[in-house]
């Protein structure tokens, strides 16, 4: 789960691809605001997640990512608490009066402040006790995203944690090519019990709603592959379980495609539950994730989906896995962004 860490920053504008022999990028000029809201504006923002420029290891921070991602055109940025370590000695109030100072500099809102698995990691544990723990990290997030003006709160689906497999995080657990009678593999613990399980995770979900609510804040829960919520259709089923206008989804295109869901259709099911997207690419495998515009990720129909169902959330670049410099990726997700929301 670690990014590549980049310490330059670049000039401020929106770029664009410039195709060359070498394939490098060159910067034209700010352009306006692109028609299609009220007062000829997009009614979405072009966003980028800070740890595109730093690690999610605790004490990972995210002032240098402000910066860089300021330079870039972006227009709203996610920042994140990486570990309960930084909750508890990082996010505090001289901290927050900092980063908000910057984030106004670099003329950047929070669209949402997320939470990293390690924090609430207990909350589809059967033990009360553990899953009050991660919900009192849960609203100790809640106050932070507060100060920082964030609308939302999010996270991760948790898997079951009695699924166990050969990575620390198990979404992320896929097979290379297979040695002679390797199998894929998952452990399932004595006593695994789905129905079970999914009561104590809408209980969970729905005690983390009550929480963001009573410090004003939506809550986004994004799809991640061997989570209580892989796909669309598992939100649909939290959603009619919980049923409040307070609780969205946050779609991210690029786990989405793991699981062979297409984006385009999986906005349209979401619809008006739709909080937030997080976008990368994918290769034709629709496993390993490449720089923008080197795989198959459709961004105009996606784009075409999310002005359909009238979204007017972040559009959140989320890139990993790439060998590709970061800010030219930046820069070049920038301009496909605005050109396919023209």
């Amino acid at each position: 789960m670690q990014r590549r860490e980049f310490i330059s920053a670049l000039g401020l504008g929106s770029y664009s691809l410039i195709a060359g022999a070498s394939g490098s990028l060159a910067a034209p000029p700010v352009q306006p605001a692109f028609p299609g809201g009220e007062g000829g504006k997009r009614q979405v923002k072009i966003g980028s997640v800070s740890w595109n420029f730093h690690s999610l290891a605790p004490g990972a921070h995210p002032e240098e990512a402000i910066d860089i991602i300021g330079s870039l055109g972006f227009e709203s940025i996610e920042l994140i608490a990486n570990s309960r370590k930084d909750i508890d000695e990082y996010w505090t109030d001289s901290t927050i009066d900092r980063i908000k100072k910057q984030l106004e500099r670099n003329h950047l809102v929070v669209n949402q402040y997320p939470f990293f698995q390690p924090v609430v990691e207990g909350l589809t544990s059967r033990n009360p006790e553990e899953r009050k723990v991660s919900l009192d990290y849960f609203e100790k997030g809640c106050r932070i995203a507060k100060k920082l003006g964030a609308p939302m709160v999010n996270i991760v689906a948790p898997w079951a944690r009695e699924l166990k497999s050969t990575s620390t995080y198990l979404p992320r657990y896929f097979m290379d090519d297979p040695k002679p009678g390797e199998k894929f593999h998952i452990d399932i613990a004595p006593g695994y019990a789905f129905d079970e399980l999914w009561h104590v995770f809408v209980g969970a979900i729905r005690d983390c709603l009550a929480r963001a609510k009573a410090h004003g804040a939506k809550f986004s829960i994004e799809n991640h592959t061997h989570t209580m919520l892989p796909v669309t259709d598992s939100f649909l089923r939290l959603w009619d379980a919980i049923h409040d206008p307070m609780l969205g989804f946050n779609l991210d295109c690029g786990w989405a495609m793991n699981q062979r869901e297409y984006p385009p259709v999986a906005i349209h099911k979401a619809n008006k539950h739709l909080l937030n997207l997080h976008l990368r690419d994918v290769d034709a495998r629709m496993r390993e994730y490449v720089a923008i515009g080197a795989g198959v990720m459709d961004f105009q129909a996606i784009a075409e989906a999310a002005k359909a169902i009238g979204f007017q959330g972040s559009l959140s670049l989320e890139q990993d896995g790439s060998s590709e410099d970061m800010k030219a990726t930046c820069r070049r997700y920038v301009s496909i962004m605005k050109e396919c929301f023209a």
